[in-house]
């Protein structure tokens, strides 16, 4: 898990190492252990280094092998590495190092772009093929690793992270209008490979891309996700289905405590991360580290679920740490907590990962969290609503979206206005086959995009903003293809989730698993009032945050009934639009 940066040239220059290494020094928090730099000709890379898989000086970064020709930086851990350097040892291929790295430059030898199917991982990872005079960029499955890109006629660079990338310089700092639409519309989440800036892309997810050193691009998505049963599953009943999630899951974290000496989980009470702790513990896992956060109440809403984290502590005898946070903290940390995102996020969870990975970064380097569950087995609340519509583009929109699209146009001024494109890309994406029932495209969308770009990216920009590697076992791809082919009729009964809560059954106690839904809570952000709500209008209405961007009717409109406008996802649509001015000026943009 680490940081990467680089630099291909396209006008016969040599690299800008110097913008290369003020891009990788910002990435310092995901790699805090070492660093690297390596520069020929046309190419220069960066990393920044979290040891963890092979700590020898061997597994550092960029790793060359000239004899192959290649050089490469990597962010990210490949949990069947072991099993791959089986494989190419048999090919004749000799290790100096020990960790996952050199697997990757060797196999992409061994293989090229078909190493890619082979990888159980999350990872983002560059390399420069000396001999072509190509570079190879490519990105795991369900995006769990970022990779951000800057071309222009000249160059192309690339980073893990969009604010590092700023740092190179010679990047326009001017918005996106139809990301501003996505943002605005699609719950803050801007579907790859566009990004809040109109400079600025990301790699899609399970997308590999080779480019040459006359700026000649070459791209291909390698995985997808398709739904329905495989022929020799078309007689599964229940217990079939339910016994093969259990098996799943019991790989999924099994692999992924490969090279974790303390272990940690996000224990939030809920059904996933509940699961994930009875699992490590049936696998042998001793010294488990448990970890939960809470919050002020606020609006009558309850801003921990303790009762249900300690059950699980309890039960299993963790190593449990329980962190409460006022709303003075909250409001000091939140500039903190948007400097570390890659892109502007809405959801209440990013303060707490924040601050929930500050606390877990003193005990453990490793921690495995939750993320994925819901939107691989339907465990939101309005796939029962799409399931059952005539019309489900207009349900999902319905459930989902922030507003309307004439909402949207009284939101922002006329240079900012759009057709509705948020609303076009989720229409066109229930076209595309692979996924005929109507749940089945609603969970497709959910856990290739807005699981991507909205959880996913969560988890990685807090974590890895205290040198955290997050493990995710629900996105483990074998189990996400698993969850494709699983009919809806197993998954949305009881809240949804089903055939999840029916494995979990055999691991963790049913308290947890038939209590009521819950979320990871900050209801300070959610039912705005306080010095929170102060905070909100000054970042609003003070004329030093005004970017020109929205409409002031609008924003006078919102602050009169700061506690009755939500968004149908029962977000605050002012905190929705104070955190987009929010990160620009941490940014400094």
């Amino acid at each position: 898990m680490c940081g990467i940066a680089g630099e291909l040239r396209f006008d016969n220059q040599p690299a800008d190492l110097a913008a290369v290494e003020r891009i990788t020094h910002h990435l310092a928090p995901r790699g805090p252990d070492a660093h690297g730099f390596h520069s020929r000709g046309p190419v220069a890379f960066g990393h920044r280094r979290l040891k963890i898989m092979d700590l020898a000086e061997a597994s550092g970064q960029p790793m060359i092998d000239n004899d192959l020709g290649l050089s490469m930086v990597f962010n990210g851990a490949i949990y069947n590495y072991p099993e791959l350097r089986g494989e190419l040892e048999q090919l004749g291929y000799r290790f100096f190092s020990g960790g996952d790295t050199e697997v990757l430059l060797k196999g992409y030898h061994a293989w090229g772009e078909k190493l890619l199917p082979k990888l159980n991982g999350m990872f983002a990872f560059a390399i420069w093929e000396r001999d072509s005079q190509q570079l190879f960029i490519a990105r795991d499955r369900l995006g769990v690793k970022p990779l951000y890109l800057s071309k222009t006629k000249d160059r192309l660079r690339f980073a893990s992270s969009l604010p590092a990338l700023l740092k190179g310089g010679d990047i326009g700092k001017t918005l996106d209008p139809v990301a501003l639409n996505h943002y605005l519309n699609f719950h803050a989440v801007v579907p790859a490979p566009r990004t809040i800036l109109a400079s600025v892309e990301k790699l899609p997810p399970a997308t590999w891309m080779r480019v040459d050193i006359n700026g000649k691009v070459e791209q291909k998505v390698w995985w997808t996700l398709n739904f329905g049963p495989n022929a020799d599953e078309a007689n599964y009943g229940f217990d079939e289905w339910r016994d093969a999630v259990l098996d799943g899951m019991r790989e999924a974290v099994s692999i992924r405590q490969r090279a974790a000496v303390d272990v940690g989980v996000l224990l939030s009470g809920g059904v996933d991360s509940s699961m994930l702790v009875g699992l490590l513990r049936e696998a042998g896992v001793d010294n488990l580290l448990t970890f939960s956060i809470g919050f002020q109440d606020a609006g009558g809403e309850r801003g921990d679920e303790f009762q249900y984290s300690d059950l699980i502590a309890q039960r299993f005898n963790t190593q449990h740490h329980q962190l409460r946070i006022g709303e003075s903290e909250i409001l000091d940390e939140l500039p903190a907590a948007f400097r570390a995102m890659s892109e502007p996020m809405v959801s209440h969870d990013c303060i707490a990962f924040y601050l929930l990975s500050r606390e877990v970064a003193k005990h453990c380097k490793v921690v495995q969290s939750g993320q994925g569950a819901d939107e691989l087995f339907a465990g939101y609340h309005w796939y029962p609503l799409v399931d059952g519509a005539d019309d489900a583009f207009s349900a999902y929109r319905k459930a989902f979206f922030d507003r309307e699209h004439d909402e949207y146009a009284a939101c922002v001024q006329p240079a900012w206005l759009t057709d509705d494109v948020a609303g076009e890309f989720v229409r066109q994406h229930f076209a595309q086959p692979g996924a005929d029932a109507a749940v089945d495209k609603a969970l497709r969308l959910d856990s290739t995009v807005m699981l991507v770009d909205d959880p996913v990216k969560r988890v990685d920009n807090m974590t890895m903003a205290w040198g955290l590697e997050a493990r995710t076992p629900f996105l483990d791809y074998r189990l996400a293809e698993l969850s494709a082919r699983i009919p809806g009729q197993y998954k949305l009964p009881e809240g949804g989730k089903y055939v999840l809560k029916e494995a979990a059954r055999k691991v963790i106690p049913s308290e947890v698993i038939d209590r009521k839904k819950g979320y990871f809570p900050v209801p300070g952000l959610k039912h705005l009032e306080g010095a929170t709500l102060g905070w909100v209008r000054d970042l609003l209405v003070d004329p030093a945050h005004d970017r020109g961007i929205f409409n002031p009717q609008m924003v006078d409109r919102l602050l009169t009934d700061p506690q009755g406008q939500l968004t149908p996802l029962r977000g605050s649509k002012l905190w929705q639009m104070a955190a987009l001015n929010l990160w620009l000026a941490e940014q400094g943009l």
